[in-house]
């Protein structure tokens, strides 16, 4: 049966309804809750990773904290036992050798005082390891808050300036109650992540331990996996809490950085005023009274032999043109003009026109250092790049200038056969002394075979760049 357009009334077929917003809505909403109760196996593996790495670093610190212990104990033991013994053992009424227990107490005194000064030495070494692995494995940096070594320089020193530089420095005292504080308190804090990680292995493994503990453990194990660089930190900053300087200790450390680079300044401007003089003397002043000469003897030819003074003439004119090119170099080597008047880019990216190698320069400078540090980041871009041709052997150079973080940076590199050392008076340690005036750095990366990479770094602020409305 059928109606006037042909439609069945019976046996008709429900066709599927298309999903609307909402049902589109729901599905991504089912979607994106199954994904966040899924687990993300790879972040899983990190963490574990990192959890057993954490835990061997925390091993090597445990190590040096008991040694460090062992030492502090053996020094102690050195000094305080034998001369105060002594004089204990001395002051009683009834013993028959008082007299020479106490004769002996001071003697036996300096001894152990000298034998603790031979053991002090490996604790401030211990120590110097524990700054080391502070700032590489707990991000924590730690400075050296030592008195400079006697001799440094190289002049001769006796023993007992050494022995007064070990013994009169406070920051030796201070490692020595680091080693003791450390072997108590800073092992648990590096055997901590072991320890959980070991108590995990047990709830897994151990054949009678109840549900209860093996869950704990395992808990303990998942909570050393996920919190384990926060551990390493903790340690680092238990660390820092007495190794680093104190405010009186960098206070003196950095009068003494003052005074050493105000010396090195003053002489190194000596340097340059003298060689300025030598320069000179020997080049643009030698050319002018040369040249007044030969004017002088023209000028007493002149009329009777004007072919001879023409030519003492064209003679004082070519003296004249090699004067004003020596001038003109020795201007570029006290102050290029292209510094002074485009900036520290465009003069380093001219310095690099004029050497023969290739160079890939890169700046994002967007203003201008101050003029001291631009002079002083040109001439050791100048210095590394001579450096560079003589000894590097190299075919490219790449230079990249960055300011970032009120740091000035600028890094050279070059694919030469490396071995770049500045104890080897190649002029790096001329540019070190030059940044260390502006309490810059220079970091070198110098392996046998190359590459070599250079990075300096000086802290300073921008200067808008110049801008006109004309």
């Amino acid at each position: 049966m059928s109606d006037g357009n042909g439609a069945g009334t019976q046996g008709t077929e429900a066709t599927p309804a298309r999903p609307g917003p909402q049902d589109a809505q729901d599905a991504q909403g089912t979607a994106q809750a199954e994904e966040s109760w899924s687990i993300s196996w790879p972040l899983v593996a990190e963490r574990a990773r990192t959890g057993i790495t954490v835990a061997g670093q925390g091993l090597v610190l445990l190590a040096v904290a008991v040694t460090g212990l062992v030492v502090s104990f053996l020094t102690l033991a050195v000094v305080v036992l034998p001369g105060p013994g002594l004089v204990a053992y001395g002051s009683g009424r009834n013993h028959a050798n008082a007299g020479l227990a106490l004769a002996l107490a001071l003697p036996v005194f300096i001894v152990g005082l000298f034998v603790a000064s031979q053991l002090l030495p490996a604790i401030r070494q211990l120590a110097s390891t524990t700054r080391r692995l502070s700032t590489r494995w707990c991000g924590v940096p730690i400075a050296d808050p030592y008195l400079p070594r006697p001799g440094a320089g190289g002049e001769d020193v006796g023993l007992g300036r050494r022995l007064t530089w070990r013994l009169a420095d406070p920051a030796t005292w201070r490692d020595l109650l680091w080693a003791l504080v450390n072997g108590c308190v800073g092992a648990v804090l590096a055997a901590l992540p072991a320890g959980l990680l070991v108590a995990g292995f047990l709830g897994l493994f151990a054949p009678y331990a109840s549900l209860g503990l093996r869950l704990v453990f395992i808990a303990a194990a998942v909570l050393e996996v996920w919190t384990s660089p926060w551990l390493l930190r903790g340690y680092g900053y238990f660390a820092h809490s007495l190794l680093a300087p104190t405010r009186q200790a960098e206070l003196a450390l950095r009068v003494r950085q003052l005074a050493e680079t105000r010396t090195e300044a003053l002489d190194t401007k000596a340097a340059e005023i003298r060689r300025i003089e030598r320069d000179l003397h020997d080049g643009a002043q030698a050319r002018l009274v040369a040249m007044g000469m030969t004017l002088d003897a023209a000028g007493q030819i002149i009329d009777t032999n004007p072919e001879a003074a023409r030519a003492l003439l064209y003679e004082a004119r070519d003296a004249s043109v090699k004067a004003l090119a020596e001038l003109r170099a020795l201007v570029r080597g006290i102050h290029p003009p292209v510094l002074a008047d485009r900036g520290l880019a465009d003069a380093i990216h001219a310095l690099a026109l004029d050497t023969p190698m290739r160079i890939h320069l890169a700046s994002d400078l967007h203003g201008r250092p101050p003029a001291p540090v631009e002079s002083a980041a040109y001439f050791a871009v100048s210095e590394l790049l001579a450096n560079v041709s003589k000894h590097a052997e190299a075919r490219e150079t790449w230079i990249d200038i960055r300011y970032t973080d009120g740091m000035l940076r600028i890094g050279v590199t070059d694919n030469g056969h490396g071995g770049a050392d500045p104890s080897r008076g190649t002029g790096l340690h001329g540019i070190e002394r030059r940044l260390a005036a502006f309490d810059g750095i220079l970091a070198i990366s110098s392996p046998p075979g190359g590459p070599t990479a250079v990075t300096m770094e000086i802290p300073c602020e921008l200067s808008l760049p110049k801008t006109s409305f004309s």
